[in-house]
């Protein structure tokens, strides 16, 4: 099988059971190139993939389907690049994860993937002026060392570090919850428009998933994982946020907090993780000194 046919079957693959690449293993174990997959049993099926028998035989059709179909050539009408786990173009960072994306669809800027000095900067949907000033202080010295700023392009903090980052002509880029065909919140369409043209959108999801809630806590820890750290600027105690600094801990990121006042209920994420470790930080100077040690 040549190497095109198998991504062709790896993509509608993913576009009908679009699963991170730890519940695939089994089935590539057994079936490197998925030249069988059409043709293996469905309880062998069920068995390798830990679904039920009815998915499965559903699973079957759906693939018989969609593999006659161009799967490259479909997503390069919508100018959008999936890039597969076993592409050398891949982030590296990402297969460091438990559960790493098997496919990444992007689109805008692909090249923003091959910069490895990217930081992340997240915090809360309902984040105050002081984030935005946070923000502010810390961008300027990370964008003329040509850092890549990473965030989720939710409202809020999210949004703010992409809009501040390009007023300052730095590269970001949005790693979305969703399929590319649908922009969430919508309030940040114009944003996510402007940022296809000239940074980057990023996500697991093939283009027709829609926003559903599970989807986000497994968005952060892509954001975790393509970064070398993570700025949190304001957060609750327990929120998708923290989150994602669990992910960035467990997977060996470096740490940045903005502390806050002790009367601010955003402070108290940021403020605890200081607590826990976490390196406080005013402005982006102190981030690439602890960097580049």
């Amino acid at each position: 099988m040549s190497k095109s046919q198998f991504v062709n079957r790896f993509l509608a693959l993913h576009y009908v059971y679009p699963v991170p690449l730890n519940r695939l293993r089994p089935l590539l174990e057994y079936d490197p190139n998925l030249a069988q997959f059409d043709k293996i049993s469905p309880h062998l099926l069920a068995k390798l993939s830990k679904i039920s028998l009815d998915r499965a035989i559903k699973l079957q059709k759906m693939f018989k389907e969609f593999v006659e179909i161009p799967m490259l050539q479909m997503y390069e009408k919508h100018s959008i690049t999936p890039i597969l786990f076993s592409n050398p173009n891949y982030p590296k960072s990402l297969l460091n994860l438990y559960d790493p994306p098997a496919v990444i669809y992007l689109k805008g800027k692909v090249e923003l993937l091959a910069n490895l000095k990217r930081i992340a900067i997240i915090g809360s949907r309902e984040a105050t002026d002081y984030s935005a000033e946070s923000i502010k202080a810390i961008l300027p010295p990370l964008v003329n060392e040509d850092y890549v700023i990473i965030s989720g392009l939710a409202k809020g903090a999210d949004t703010l570090a992409h809009q501040i980052t390009m007023s300052l002509g730095g590269q970001t880029i949005a790693v979305l919850g969703t399929g590319l065909f649908h922009v969430y919140p919508k309030q940040n369409l114009k944003l996510s428009n402007e940022m296809e043209k000239n940074q980057l959108l990023l996500t697991e999801y093939p283009p027709y998933i829609t926003p559903q809630k599970w989807n986000f806590p497994m968005r952060n820890r892509i954001i975790s994982g393509l970064s070398q750290g993570v700025v949190i600027t304001e957060a609750t105690k327990k929120s998708g946020t923290v989150s994602t600094m669990e992910h960035a801990l467990e997977n060996g990121k470096e740490i940045f907090a903005i502390p806050g006042s002790i009367h601010s209920p955003l402070s108290l994420g940021p403020n605890m993780l200081i607590l826990e470790g976490a390196k406080p930080v005013w402005n982006g100077h102190q981030i690439l000194e602890e960097l580049n040690k």
